[in-house]
């Protein structure tokens, strides 16, 4: 089950659960879109891998046990571990390949 990041780890934008603002790597690493159009070039700065937008959880429990009231997001923020003036540089390297690829 996704965490559901309450923000974005670079710039700190609230992400609720229904944000369809929210983009996520394969490790769940959550930032914005504005970040990862604009900034991360659609490298995670974590893992070098792609974005895809961050699914939404149902507020309403259609299926018993699931749902948002049920499984309720992390409220824990998460902030980027690395250094933000060796971003651009460790970006430089991986954008040039494509996702799939990398």
């Amino acid at each position: 089950m996704l965490e559901l990041r309450p923000s974005c780890e670079h710039c700190n934008k609230a992400l609720p659960p229904a944000s369809l603002e929210a983009r996520i790597c394969s490790y769940e690493c959550t930032f914005c879109a504005e970040c990862v159009e604009h900034v991360l070039d659609n490298v995670c700065p974590n893992c070098g891998g792609g974005f895809a937008p961050r699914p939404i959880r149902p507020k309403t429990e259609h299926r018993p046990g699931l749902g948002l009231a049920k499984q309720p997001p992390s409220t824990k923020r998460v902030h980027l571990k690395w250094d933000r003036a060796e971003l651009p540089g460790f970006i430089a390297q991986v954008r040039g390949t494509e996702p799939k690829d990398r």
